[in-house]
């Protein structure tokens, strides 16, 4: 039997791509990004979160079948309001295999996942041929800096966005603003020239970093310091997309 974790279902989602939507959010990640305002998403397994109301649990397992037959039941309301699924985390690749069997289950609708780009390449592509669209995260194109910055290398998260890019399943880039890190002229010149080089050439959403996190970290144990100044606005610079004839926006 195949079994998962989630740390939320939020219902009514307007902002986890078209029309009303129900996100899913699997646990566990493989990265750990400095902003990243999901820390209670970060490990695998179910946790306890201390806050000022008191401690709760995070994480509940789902069979795929059980999952699927409650999402299923969302899927008339979210298809009359031109919605669907999406699945983010944490990071939905690494519980593909129970994302897949989901999948399986689920009636038609539209489904769209949300990831890094960083997983087995092979279940990646599987996971691909089964939805809709993509959200892609691209945020450092410098190797060394991406993995002091984030703890991993992103030569996997490239290969990846190349296979996405071939596979023939429509997808967005989307790139955080945050400020000093990845809002830089470099880094952004180096994020466009790449995706301009991408057999396909899809449209990148510049979204501003989020200051909401802080408090969720003091909840998970966890220390809060971020190596950039919160204070400054993130720069969305989308001269230098259009520059390389790409199609940039900021969310």
């Amino acid at each position: 039997m195949c079994t998962g974790i989630t740390f939320d279902i939020k219902e009514f989602a307007l902002l986890d791509g078209p029309g009303i939507r129900t996100t899913v959010f699997l646990k566990g990640c493989p990265l750990r990004c400095p902003w990243c305002h999901n820390p209670e998403g970060l490990l695998p397994e179910p946790q306890i979160l201390h806050g000022a109301g008191g401690d709760r649990m995070v994480g509940q397992e789902h069979t795929a079948a059980e999952l699927a037959a409650l999402l299923n039941r969302q899927i008339p309301i979210l298809a009359s309001n031109e919605g669907g699924i999406t699945f983010s985390g944490g990071e939905p690749l690494m519980q593909a295999d129970f994302l897949l069997a989901v999948l399986r289950h689920l009636d038609p609708v539209h489904v769209l996942l949300d990831t890094s780009g960083y997983g087995d390449a092979a279940l990646f592509a599987q996971v691909v041929a089964a939805v809709d669209h993509v959200y892609f995260d691209l945020k450092i194109m410098d190797a060394v800096l991406h993995r002091r910055v984030v703890g991993a290398d992103n030569q996997l998260i490239l290969a990846n966005l190349d296979l996405l890019a071939t596979s023939g399943t429509p997808f967005t880039i989307r790139i955080p603003l945050v400020p000093g890190v990845t809002d830089t002229e470099a880094n952004l010149d180096l994020l466009a020239a790449h995706i301009a080089s991408l057999s396909a050439h899809p449209p990148i959403q510049l979204l501003p970093y989020n200051r909401a996190a802080g408090g969720k970290y003091a909840a998970c144990g966890a220390a809060f310091h971020p190596e950039y100044d919160e204070a400054q606005p993130g720069k969305p610079r989308l001269a230098l997309f259009h520059a390389h004839h790409l199609e940039a926006t900021v969310a």
